[in-house]
């Protein structure tokens, strides 16, 4: 079976990867992920994906590598991760009552090779927050490190009434579906 490296030191998509029960290396791109003017969230979202496998995959040859990155958008514009507490409480805030659309890209690269590419969106639908809500779980979860401002795999699902998705996994950071279908088209075994 080829090697398998994952173009993240997120914990959340090492976790998930860890699910599918093949051995798999981690590497740090060093990518910049700043948007380009006009660009598209889901465009944002499969070139950072890209640009990540990218980043790694030269230094690596005999290797596949997952990039993946996801852009959340509301009103049409793409959001950061908040970072800090009074970030994600305004985040929060203008979600409320509000969907917001999550684009994850996913990219599995060998160099040499054409990328096999992927693109989930996820819609998730706000409950309306109160404000001392909002704060309450900020201040237990702080979320500052996630696309949104909450974490669907803890507290953050109680924000919401409704999420509309293919893959849950998903909403975490990396397609677990969509990522079990690219390593089987580049070889991996698995069900």
């Amino acid at each position: 079976m080829p090697s398998l490296i994952l173009a993240s030191t997120s914990r959340y998509r090492h976790e998930l990867l860890a699910r599918l029960r093949l051995p798999f290396d981690t590497a740090r791109p060093d990518t910049d992920e700043s948007p380009h003017p006009g660009e598209a969230p889901s465009a944002l979202a499969q070139r950072l994906a890209f640009a990540k496998a990218a980043a790694i995959a030269p230094a690596h040859p005999r290797a596949w590598v997952i990039g993946s990155d996801q852009v959340a958008e509301f009103a049409g514009q793409a959001l950061g991760k908040p970072g800090h507490r009074d970030a994600a409480i305004t985040q929060l805030t203008a979600m409320s009552g509000q969907a917001v659309r999550f684009h994850t890209g996913l990219c599995l690269l060998r160099d040499g090779q054409p990328p096999l590419q992927a693109l989930d969106c996820t819609t998730v639908h706000f409950r309306v927050l109160a404000p001392d809500e909002i704060a309450r779980y900020v201040d237990a979860e702080q979320p500052y490190d996630c696309a949104g401002s909450f974490k669907s795999e803890g507290l953050g699902i109680g924000l919401f009434e409704a999420i509309e998705t293919r893959d849950p996994t998903a909403l975490i950071g990396l397609p677990l579906i969509a990522t079990a279908r690219l390593l089987r088209q580049a070889g991996f075994a698995l069900p």
